[in-house]
């Protein structure tokens, strides 16, 4: 990979940033194995071309100031390529594209990889279609589980965690959610914190490494 094939315009302004521009890092893996932080969005696009993008939710925020009552939008935006990495982001602007664009950014900048596996005592077919184990994630009020589930089973969740789960490549789960699922960026999150966990627990199979 060479300057060509990196985004048109873009000056790394970070030591990772150049790293990637000029090849000495081909895949989004390395970043995570070396234990780099990403600061530049221009670093996922590169390596990871493949990114989609969902709009969660929209939401008008307001902020009492001295002038009166300040209205701004507020977006929840979650990226992810479908293969194991996944993103999550929030913005806020006085227009909605402006507070989308904020949020995809914020997304991108926060990337993890998300282990993926077959942990269902009903399948046993060692592809990476579902979780590995039982993960949980928090936000606030809301607690969230995911467990693993056989083959053909889906994605047994509601609107937003599906979509989350989705955008990470996991496509078959059980999942449970308890206190204010109602709150958008709060189940979100807690869904974002529980795919994080997946690489946070020691499986057995790292006990050969």
């Amino acid at each position: 990979m060479n300057i060509e094939m990196s985004e048109a315009g873009w000056i790394p302004k970070t030591k990772l940033g150049q790293m990637v521009q000029s090849g000495q890092i081909v895949s989004i893996s390395e970043i995570f194995a070396q234990g780099f932080k990403i600061k530049e969005p221009e670093i996922v696009d590169v390596l990871l071309p493949d990114l989609k993008q969902e709009v969660l939710g929209i939401g008008l925020v307001q902020k009492q100031t001295d002038a009166g009552e300040r209205s701004r939008f507020k977006a929840v935006v979650a990226v992810g390529n479908m293969a194991g990495y996944v993103g999550l982001g929030t913005g806020k602007a006085r227009q909605v594209r402006a507070a989308i664009e904020k949020a995809t950014v914020q997304a991108k900048l926060n990337v993890i990889p998300v282990r993926r596996g077959c942990g269902s005592w009903e399948c046993r077919c060692d592809l990476p279609h579902s979780l590995p184990f039982k993960v949980s994630g928090k936000c606030g009020s809301v607690r969230f589980e995911a467990m693993p589930g056989p083959r053909g089973l889906g994605l047994v969740a509601g609107e937003v965690p599906k979509t989350i789960l989705h955008l990470a490549g996991i496509k078959d789960c059980w999942t449970r959610s308890s206190g204010a699922t109602s709150t958008l960026s709060s189940t979100a999150l807690a869904v974002f914190d529980a795919l994080r966990n997946t690489y946070r627990l020691v499986s057995p199979v790292d006990w050969v490494r």
